[in-house]
């Protein structure tokens, strides 16, 4: 894979500039403004899709290990609802754009009250290196897959992910690490009409317009070989 992009400083910010024809501009990640800061404002709270697949409830202080950080916007919303989150990003150019969107905001007095914390780690070997002590209730997944339309490249974002980090090949074996590390629960976020990860059924599927969450759950008895019910409920 032949990447165009690079790390620039624009107007005090890391950005990632792609010189791609017809590239559809720089990329970078802000926690202030934007498209977070209207989530924030307007998300709907703890009833959006994402807060009720992580399992999120009146005072419960859930930790989220997102494994597949990215460009940080379901870890920060998931900050934002009271959840202690850390973001794992494998990639040194993504981390890198994180850790410069973490920088820009911590100037911010309610940013700085957010839990949520970066860590540059291949999430397999971070995950198989992990305490017992230090396990997190909840594991979330948003891997990237090759994509069988085209106009799924019209986003910037994705576009510029996919021509630095690839797909995520090795998602599978990420699910079957996490399923033996999360306390609770773990989340896979997935295109509405995506085939799961692996061949075991999720315990429930929360569906919404264009992506769904489905939900891995442990059960009481649970252990490494976990025991995963059968039931697939869409409770859009």
């Amino acid at each position: 894979m032949i990447c165009l992009s690079e790390l620039i400083v624009v107007h005090d910010r890391l950005v990632l500039h792609s010189s791609e024809k017809n590239a559809p501009g720089d990329v970078y990640v802000d926690f202030l403004e934007g498209t977070l800061a209207h989530r924030k404002k307007y998300g709907g709270g703890k009833n959006q899709l994402i807060a009720k697949a992580v399992g999120i409830k009146p005072k419960i202080k859930l930790s989220v290990l997102d494994v597949t950080a990215g460009l940080g916007r379901d870890a920060f919303v998931l900050a934002t609802l009271g959840c202690d989150v850390v973001m794992c990003e494998r990639s040194p150019i993504i981390h890198a754009l994180l850790e410069d969107g973490l920088k820009r905001a911590s100037s911010e007095e309610w940013f700085q009250q957010l839990n949520l914390k970066l860590i540059h780690a291949d999430a397999i070997y971070y995950l198989s290196e992990l305490n017992k002590n230090n396990y997190p209730d909840v594991i979330y997944i948003d891997p990237m897959f090759p994509e069988k339309m085209k106009t799924a490249l019209v986003k910037k974002e994705m576009r510029a992910l996919r021509e630095v980090v690839g797909d995520d090949v090795d998602s599978e074996k990420l699910l079957n690490a996490a399923l033996s590390i999360a306390k609770k629960r773990v989340v896979v976020k997935r295109a509405k009409l995506a085939p799961t990860l692996t061949n075991k059924k999720a315990d429930v599927v929360y569906m919404g317009k264009s992506s769904r969450f489905d939900v891995y759950l442990r059960t009481a008895h649970a252990n490494s070989s976990l025991d995963y019910k059968s039931t697939n409920a869409d409770l859009s």
